[in-house]
C-alpha cells in the first residue's frame, strides 16, 4: 500500500533521531520507522485490532479524567479520535506490519500517534505539535505496549469467535437439516475404507451436527479464556506509573466502552508473562478445523464418481472441474475446507511455539499470535459459511445406488452371524466374495435359514439400529445348540 499522501513534510523527533513524516498523515514518527524495519507481509493491520486499540485508548482517557491525571479538554478531544477510527476513519494511517519486533510497541505506538494527532487537530491544532495532545504522555498515559497489546489481542479474538460460532451454528442447522431430510436413506457403512455394516446416510448427518456442537462448546470455553486482561499492569504486571485509581476503573471502564465482558486478572503479573490462553484458543480453533476436514473428506468420498467411484451423494455443482476433461466437476468447496484447516493446524504449530518462546517478565512474540490467530478464526469463518451456502444445503442423495451396494455388500453379513456362527458367516463372506453372488442367496441356497427370517435380521432399519431383529429365532437356535 502506499502511504505517501503528499510531498510536503513536518520535521518529528524521538530517541533515534528527527524524521521527514508526510504533513497530512496522522501517522507520526516512531509509526514511520517501524514501517521501514518491518517489511514482512505486506498486508495491512486486522481492522478488528486496530479498533480494539481505540475502545482501550478511549476507556484509558475516560479513567484518567475521571481520577485527574488528564483534563477533559484533552480526554474530549483523545475520545472522539477513538470513536472516529471506531467508525473506520484512519485505518490507512496504520502502517506497520502485523508481524513486527518489540512485542507490539510499534502497533501502540501507531495507535498513539494517530490518535494524538487527530485530537490535536480537533483541538485546532495542526498534527505533530505534542505540545497539545502527546502521544506518549497523554494518550497512553497509564498504560504500556504490554498491558495494551495482549488485551486488543483477546478483544480481538473474542469478536471474531463471535463471528465464528455463528457460522458453525449454521453448519450444525444445516446437518440437522440433511440428516433429517436422509434419515430414510439405507447405505452402507465403512471402517478402515472396507465395507462395515449399513447405516442411514440421515445418521451420519446426524453424527456431523453432533461433532459441530462439540466444536462450538469448545469454544464457548475457549472464549472465556479471552475475558480475563491485564489492563493496569503497565510494563511487567507490578502497575508501574499505573495510579491504583486508574487501576480499579480501566477494566469496568473498558467493558462499559467497549459493551464485552471482561474481568481484571487476578495476579497481573501472570496474564503480563503468559500467553496460555491463545494457545488453548488456538487449540479449540485447530480441533474444529479437524473435523470439518474430516467431514469435507467424507464427503469427498460419498460424492466420488460420479460413475465410477461410490456415487452416494451429489454435491452442487459449482464450477467447471477441469480444463481439458469436459463435463467434469470437481468438490471445490470440500477441498477448500480442507486446505484451510492444514493452514490453521500450521498457525497453531506457529502459535504454540511462540507462546512457548517468551521469557520471564513478558512474550515479545504476540505480533505473530495474533496474525496467525485472527488468520485462523477469519479463514475458519469464511470456510464455514461457503461450506453452509455452496455445499451442505444442496446435496442430495442417490438413493437407489445407495440400496444397491448395500444389498450386494457382504458387510450385512454381520447382521446374519448371531444366528448361524462367526465361522460359517465368515464362509458365507468369503465365498460371497469369491463368486459375486449376494449373501443372501447363499444362505438361502445352504438352507440356513429362511426368506422370512432373512427379511425380519436384513431389514434395513434394525440393522442400523440397536437390538436384535429376531430373537425369538436367536432363541431356538441357541437352545438347539445345547
Amino acid at each position: 500500500m502506499d502511504n505517501t499522501h503528499t510531498t510536503d513534510y513536518r520535521r518529528e523527533k524521538d530517541s533515534i533521531g528527527v524524521k521527514d513524516v508526510p504533513e497530512d498523515v496522522y501517522y507520526g514518527v516512531q509509526s514511520l520507522r517501524a514501517a521501514e524495519n518491518f517489511p514482512i507481509t505486506g498486508l495491512n493491520m486486522h481492522p478488528e485490532i486496530i479498533n480494539s486499540l481505540a475502545y482501550i485508548k478511549k476507556a484509558a482517557a475516560i479513567t484518567n479524567c475521571e481520577i485527574g491525571i488528564l483534563d477533559k479538554k484533552r480526554a474530549t478531544a483523545i475520545v472522539q479520535a477513538c470513536d472516529e477510527i471506531i467508525a473506520g476513519k484512519f485505518h490507512d494511517d496504520f502502517i506497520v506490519d502485523p508481524i513486527q519486533g518489540g512485542a507490539g510497541t510499534s502497533l501502540n505506538m501507531n495507535a498513539n500517534e494517530v490518535i494524538a494527532n487527530r485530537a490535536i487537530e480537533i483541538l485546532g491544532g495542526k498534527k505533530g505539535d505534542y505540545s497539545l495532545v502527546n502521544p506518549n504522555d497523554h494518550v497512553n498515559c497509564g498504560q504500556s505496549t504490554n498491558d495494551v497489546i495482549p488485551t486488543a489481542g483477546k478483544m480481538t479474538s473474542l469478536r471474531l469467535l463471535k463471528r465464528l460460532k455463528k457460522e458453525l451454528l449454521r453448519l450444525h442447522k444445516a446437518f440437522c437439516d440433511k440428516a433429517a431430510e436422509f434419515d430414510h436413506v439405507i447405505k452402507m457403512g465403512r471402517t478402515q475404507m472396507q465395507d462395515a455394516v449399513p447405516i442411514r446416510l440421515g445418521q451420519e448427518f446426524q453424527a456431523y451436527s453432533v461433532a459441530v456442537m462439540r466444536d462450538i462448546n469448545r469454544m464457548d470455553k475457549a472464549m472465556d479464556e479471552m475475558r480475563t486482561l491485564n489492563m493496569g499492569g503497565t510494563a511487567i504486571g507490578t502497575g508501574i506509573n499505573a495510579d491504583e485509581a486508574y487501576l480499579e476503573r480501566i477494566v469496568p471502564n473498558l467493558v462499559q466502552v467497549a459493551d464485552m465482558d471482561f474481568v481484571q486478572a487476578f495476579d497481573l503479573i501472570d496474564s503480563t508473562q503468559n500467553l496460555d490462553p491463545f494457545v488453548a484458543v488456538s487449540g479449540a480453533i485447530k480441533a474444529c478445523a479437524v473435523t470439518l476436514s474430516k467431514i469435507a473428506n467424507d464427503l469427498r468420498l460419498m460424492s466420488s464418481g460420479p460413475r465410477a467411484g461410490f456415487g452416494e451423494i451429489n454435491l452442487p455443482a459449482r464450477q467447471n472441474g477441469s480444463s481439458i476433461m469436459p463435463g467434469k466437476v470437481n468438490p471445490v468447496i470440500p477441498e477448500v475446507v480442507n486446505q484451510v484447516a492444514f493452514n490453521i493446524i500450521g498457525n497453531d504449530v506457529t502459535i504454540t511455539m511462540a507462546a512457548e518462546a517468551g521469557q520471564l517478565e513478558l512474550n515479545a512474540f504476540e505480533p505473530i499470535i495474533f496474525y496467525c490467530m485472527f488468520q485462523s478464526i477469519d479463514t475458519l469463518a469464511y470456510a464455514v459459511r461457503t461450506f453452509v451456502d455452496n455445499c451442505i444445503t444442496g446435496i442430495t442423495a442417490n438413493e437407489d445406488r445407495c440400496r444397491y451396494l448395500v444389498e450386494n455388500s457382504v458387510g450385512v453379513i454381520t447382521a446374519i452371524c448371531p444366528y448361524v456362527g462367526y465361522q460359517k458367516a465368515a464362509d458365507i463372506a468369503k465365498q460371497a466374495m469369491k463368486t459375486g453372488e449376494s449373501v443372501r442367496s447363499l444362505i438361502l441356497k445352504e438352507q440356513l435359514l429362511n426368506a422370512e427370517e432373512l427379511d425380519r435380521i436384513l431389514d434395513p432399519v434394525n440393522m442400523t439400529e440397536p437390538g436384535i431383529p429376531d430373537k425369538d429365532l436367536l432363541r431356538k437356535i441357541t437352545q438347539n445348540q445345547k
